[in-house]
């Protein structure tokens, strides 16, 4: 078994907004597992999904571009170091070419893009030159590319969140859209989209949550249907309430107005990736008694 330290406490404190006794407790159920512990706990709690995703572990910006006919765009993470560097002009910049290249080529490859041409020579050269000048080590994580035979739309949160919609409407929808899309952030356009493996995780999770209720087995299957159902709807473009108006769904907003969304990709600076947390006055410690 492992050894639960203080550290796996606050990490799962932090993926599920419970308690710390109860997080401990969950971790020496499951002999320190982390990914089991957080089940356990959202069986015995109803808690919702973890909030570990959504955690921003990294600096940078998202760089974005779009024709201007609306027809090429795309999306671009460039990470650095410090929240110093990424509000740099030369790095701003920097992170915007990369988008723009991105759409021109219609490369979402992010070694194959490395090759491609920025006024300054290629990519790559151009990131090591920045690197030199800015002192710190600069990354393209991802990209996002589309080209579309209907309109794009384009919402920058700052610089920390970029969302990019492909949608047959008009521009302010696209703009609101988007803007629903970075609030609410659902993980895709439609039910059909949702992975079976993700709703498999829940099913299993309202499942053993319902069947602590001691009702009967068709009542139990009613009420496992009906969290599916619900959870759906919270994680799907369509079935969200808009945020401009909760009284109706994107769906029906979209509907109104004869309009489609055929796709959308949003960009969160940081997601995913684990920062590692530096003890400081622990290194002056250990610098002082060598």
């Amino acid at each position: 078994m492992a050894e639960i330290t203080a550290a796996m406490v606050k990490d799962l404190r932090e993926r599920t907004g419970l308690g710390m006794m109860e997080c401990k407790k969950a971790l020496n159920e499951t002999q320190g597992d982390m990914s089991a512990a957080e089940d356990l706990l959202r069986i015995k709690s109803g808690a919702k999904a973890s909030k570990a995703a959504g955690r921003v572990a990294a600096e940078g910006v998202i760089g974005a571009w779009v024709s201007a006919d609306g027809k090429k765009g795309a999306l671009a993470e460039i990470n650095c170091e410090t929240d110093f560097v990424g509000r740099n002009e030369d790095f701003l910049a920097f992170a915007k070419a990369v988008a723009q290249l991105a759409a021109e080529q219609q490369q979402a490859d992010v070694a194959r893009l490395a090759e491609g041409a920025l006024p300054g020579g290629k990519l790559e050269a151009v990131r090591q030159a920045l690197i030199m000048k800015l002192g710190e080590n600069l990354t393209v994580r991802r990209v996002a590319c589309y080209h579309t035979n209907d309109k794009l739309a384009l919402y920058l949160h700052g610089s920390k969140i970029g969302v990019m919609v492909d949608i047959a409407g008009d521009e302010v929808l696209g703009k609101d859209v988007a803007m629903h899309i970075a609030a609410s952030k659902p993980v895709c356009v439609s039910k059909d989209q949702v992975s079976a493996d993700l709703i498999a995780k829940e099913r299993e999770i309202y499942s053993a949550q319902a069947a602590e209720t001691g009702k009967p087995a068709d009542i139990v299957a009613k009420m496992v249907e009906g969290r599916i159902s619900k959870f759906l709807a919270e994680v799907t473009l369509l079935g969200q309430p808009f945020v401009k108006n909760p009284d109706v769904t994107v769906e029906k907003l979209l509907a109104e107005q004869k309009a489609r969304v055929n796709g959308f990709t949003m960009f969160t600076v940081g997601e995913g990736i684990e920062k590692k947390a530096v003890d400081y006055a622990a290194e002056v410690a250990a610098a002082a008694k060598v």
